[in-house]
C-alpha cells in the first residue's frame, strides 16, 4: 500500500469556511499513530507537467487558474477564495493521483491518494469544491503514456454527489467506463449522463445501498467494462451524519461498501487507485473514522 500527501494539501481557508481542510492533517495522523500505515508508505507528490494537465484541461483555463486570472462567478463556482497557495494545491493533488497511478502500475498493487477525487471540474470550469479534476487528468495520463499496459479503465465513483464532470470529460471516450451512485436529488442540480448513473433516493440505507451495488459491480468488472485498471472515488459523504449527503449509511455500512469494492478489484488482481471525494459530517471525527476504514480495508486486503 502507497499512500499520497504532502502539506500543500492543507489549504489556509477564511474562518467560519464550510469545507473540512483540517481532515488532511488528521487523517495521516491517524494512520500513523495506529500503526495502519508507517512512514515508509508515503510519497509526497509533486505538479505534473503542464502538458500532461492540458490532456484534460483547457489551456485557457488553466492559465487562468494558475495566475490568479478567474472570473468571480468561477471563483464563487469553486468554493474556494483564489490563492497561490490554492493553485499550488490543485496541481500537487494532480501529481497525487497521478504518482498512485505509476506506482500501482510499478507493483505497489493500491495506492491512495490522501485528497482527490475532484470530479466536480469540468475541463474548462470548477464547481464545487473542485477545480482541476485529478482522477480525470491521472486517467489520460495513462492512456497517452501507457496505451500498450492501460486499455480499458473504470472510474467507480461512490460519493454521494454525482461526478458529473468526469462524465462530461469522458462522455466521447470509450476507453474510460464512468459509474456514479449518488443522491438523486442533491448537488449538482444539473446532472451530466455517465455510461452508468444510479441515483438513489433521499434516506437509502445500507441494506439497500449495498445490495444494490454488489449487484452492479461484478457485472462491471466481469461482463460491461472489463477494465484493466480502476479509480475509486470512495466520498464519506454517504454518511446519515453527513449535512450535504441526505443518504442514510452508518459508518458500518460505509465501511462494508470499501470492503465490497476493494475485494473485488483485490481478487481480480486489478490496479487500483483510490481517492477520498467529499465528507462533510458536523464532527470532524465522523470524518475522519470513515475516511480510515478506507485505508484500513485496503491494508488488511494488500497487506
Amino acid at each position: 500500500m502507497t499512500i499520497a500527501f504532502a502539506p500543500s494539501y492543507l489549504l489556509p481557508l477564511p474562518p467560519g469556511h464550510r469545507f473540512p481542510m483540517l481532515k488532511y492533517e488528521l487523517l495521516p495522523e491517524q494512520l500513523l499513530y495506529e500503526g495502519t500505515a508507517t512512514a515508509s508508505d508515503f510519497f509526497v507528490p509533486t505538479p505534473p507537467p503542464l502538458a500532461d494537465v492540458l490532456l484534460t484541461h483547457e489551456a485557457d483555463y488553466v492559465h487562468r487558474l494558475l495566475h490568479g486570472q478567474l472570473t468571480r462567478q468561477e471563483e464563487r463556482a469553486s468554493g474556494f477564495p483564489w490563492s497561490p497557495a490554492l493553485a499550488e494545491r490543485e496541481m500537487v493533488l494532480l501529481g497525487g493521483t497521478i504518482g498512485c497511478a505509476q506506482r500501482v502500475l510499478a507493483g505497489a498493487g493500491v495506492a491512495l491518494n490522501i485528497a482527490g477525487g475532484t470530479h466536480h471540474a469540468f475541463a474548462s470550469r470548477p464547481e464545487g469544491f473542485c477545480l482541476l479534476n485529478d482522477q480525470a487528468v491521472a486517467a489520460n495520463w495513462l492512456l497517452t503514456h501507457e496505451p500498450a499496459r492501460v486499455r480499458q479503465i473504470l472510474i467507480i465513483d461512490l460519493d454521494v454527489h454525482q461526478g458529473n464532470g468526469t462524465a462530461a470529460i469522458f462522455r466521447h471516450e470509450p476507453r474510460v467506463f464512468t459509474f456514479s451512485m449518488h443522491g438523486a436529488r442533491n448537488f449538482p442540480g444539473r446532472k451530466e449522463i455517465s455510461d452508468l448513473d444510479l441515483p438513489l433516493p433521499d434516506n437509502t440505507g445500507d441494506d439497500a445501498y449495498l445490495a444494490l451495488l454488489a449487484d452492479t459491480l461484478p457485472r462491471l468488472l466481469d461482463e460491461q467494462v472489463r477494465p484493466d485498471f480502476v479509480f475509486y472515488l470512495s466520498g464519506v459523504d454517504v454518511l446519515a451524519t453527513d449535512k450535504l449527503g441526505h443518504l442514510a449509511l452508518t459508518r458500518a455500512g460505509c465501511r462494508r461498501r470499501d470492503e465490497l469494492v476493494l475485494s473485488a478489484l483485490h481478487r481480480r488482481g486489478l490496479p487500483t487507485v483510490v481517492c477520498m471525494g467529499g465528507g462533510y459530517s458536523e464532527k470532524i471525527s465522523d470524518i475522519v473514522e470513515a475516511h480510515a476504514n478506507t485505508y484500513r480495508v485496503a491494508a488488511d486486503l494488500w497487506g
